[in-house]
């Protein structure tokens, strides 16, 4: 059992046998009475979030995560494969969990795996990766004084915004958490 004042951002936890994955935390503490905890939390299977209000005290089950080194071998469409980097196992991990990740995912990238009970929750990317540019349109001179944007496609199929400058066949670095564009490599 974990309190709930230990639910920081990122924690996990359960609660009504479903797992979730806490993003938001609040503490509030009145003049009188007890102490308050608002968090808002994503369920980690069904991807709903949950906005729930627990006071001062009250505990909520802890849950064992098992994480795994993964290098990313190919998709078929529904599954994505990987290849554990210890025991070279393969999981096929679905769609819905890698989700928006898809996008970031090159072949041979190493990324991290959370398991519970041998049941794969999510997907753990580098902060950012290096995308070569697939398509991009051309820039007209004399319009990139303004610092205007374009959008083009990546190796992965991903789109991003970029400066004018950015042509067909440059590498440029994506941050994953937010997916904008940070520089050219």
């Amino acid at each position: 059992m974990i309190d709930v004042n230990d639910l920081r951002k990122g924690v996990i936890f359960e609660l009504d046998g479903n797992l979730f994955r806490v993003l938001e935390y609040s503490f509030n503490k009145p003049g009188r009475g007890n102490a308050t905890i608002r968090i808002k939390a994503r369920d980690l299977r069904r991807g709903t979030t949950l906005e729930k209000t627990f006071t001062s005290g009250d505990r909520v089950p802890d849950v064992r995560l098992d994480f795994h080194n993964v290098q990313y071998l190919y998709n078929d469409g529904e599954l994505y494969y990987f290849m554990d980097l210890e025991t070279y196992e393969q999981p096929a991990i679905p769609s819905s969990i890698v989700g928006e990740y898809a996008g970031f995912l090159k072949p041979e990238m190493e990324v991290k795996l959370t398991f519970y009970n041998s049941e794969a929750l999510d997907i753990e990317l580098p902060t950012t990766v290096d995308l070569e540019v697939t398509y991009a349109e051309p820039a007209v001179k004399g319009d990139t004084a303004t610092g205007v944007t374009k959008k083009v496609t990546t190796e992965t199929g991903y789109e991003v915004n970029v400066p004018y400058f950015i042509n067909t066949g440059d590498k440029i670095r994506v941050d994953t958490r937010t997916g904008e564009y940070v520089t050219r490599v």
